[in-house]
């Protein structure tokens, strides 16, 4: 299998669902603003949306929605508690906390990244985010992890997103769950080990 990822991005959310399930995968690394793959490949014939990640298994079929590809990792190996079984309710769950992160703070971010989106358009971005942390904060504060005590996909979601926060001027700080999370999910080895993948191909 092949990741197709850009250090920072939210295609770091796979590479540390492949790790914790222990799946080997190629990386290759993707010029996001030149849509060049480090091969010197054009990315577009890879993904045609533009955008990482990109999971092409072996046999040249491609996944390119995070969410999907994070799912679809857990269920490669199932035993890695990833991802609860599917059809039981707490899959649905798992989905729910998936499609908040994805439409709720991913996206929520997508203007504070753009330097043509006006300031005070960036203040009102960073005022709907503050309530969607609010939230997430209420939650964590009695869980360690979004599903529980089992960490799952989503959590290595979550944390790719939360590390845009400080680049983009975002102060977690007044969120101690959050803060807490991030640091919880950052000590894991299948984060650490992702990092040092990434950083040596930078």
């Amino acid at each position: 299998m092949k990741l197709y990822f850009s250090a920072g991005a939210c295609s770091f959310s796979p590479h540390i669902a492949l790790r914790e399930a222990g799946i080997d995968v190629e990386l290759v690394p993707v010029n996001l603003r030149t849509h060049q793959c480090a091969n010197g490949g054009d990315f577009t014939q890879i993904n045609a949306k533009g955008y990482v990640p990109v999971l092409e298994l072996d046999d040249g079929r491609r996944l390119t929605e995070g969410p999907a590809i994070v799912q679809y990792i857990a269920d490669l190996k199932p035993e890695s508690g990833l991802a609860p079984r599917a059809g039981t309710f707490e899959r649905y769950q798992l989905q729910e906390w998936l499609g908040f992160i994805n439409s709720e703070l991913h996206k929520g971010f997508s203007p504070l990244f753009r330097p043509t989106t006006p300031d005070a358009y960036k203040t009102i971005a960073r005022e709907n985010l503050a309530n969607r942390f609010a939230y997430l904060a209420g939650h964590l504060a009695n869980n360690d992890f979004l599903l529980g005590k089992q960490f799952s996909v989503a959590d290595g979601y979550l944390y790719t997103v939360l590390n845009w926060a400080k680049p983009l001027a975002v102060d977690l700080g007044q969120w101690p769950a959050l803060v807490a999370f991030h640091e919880r999910v950052g000590s894991r080895a299948s984060v650490a080990a992702a990092k040092a993948a990434e950083a040596a191909m930078a």
